[in-house]
């Protein structure tokens, strides 16, 4: 979700709250934001520790991640993915790759944080 519209609907909860209860009303829109706040944070987490176990680059298929991989997906999504965080290659465009036992790779380019482009390497056989 776009943070603007996630700030965006917490503030008209908050507003709706006050209208409809008073104080009450915004401690109950509060007390909701934190809890979706900590289920993405939760989230965010068991990814991360899902990828810690992974070695830095490794996927089972490369050629399965290549048939799910989706423009606009955000790197989190792709870590989800693969379990497994990618080999960056170059800090500065952003680029990671993932190889699998056969040899086969995917090479992952980054556009602020989203997927933009990706290119499927098999190896030659």
């Amino acid at each position: 979700m776009n943070p603007i519209i996630g700030w965006l609907l917490a503030a008209i909860g908050v507003a709706i709250g006050w209208n409809s209860w008073g104080w009450y009303g915004v401690v109950l829109a509060v007390t909701l934001i934190a809890f979706w706040l900590t289920l993405q944070f939760n989230r965010a987490l068991r990814v991360m520790r899902a990828a810690a176990s992974a070695p830095v680059g490794h996927v089972d298929s490369a050629v399965m991640l290549n048939a799910k991989l989706r423009r606009g997906m955000a790197l989190w999504e792709v870590i989800a993915l693969t379990r497994s965080l990618g080999q960056r290659i170059d800090a500065v465009d952003e680029r990671f790759r993932w190889a699998d036992p056969g040899g086969a790779s995917v090479t992952l380019q980054l556009s602020r944080g989203r997927a933009s482009t990706w290119q499927l390497e098999r190896s030659p056989e």
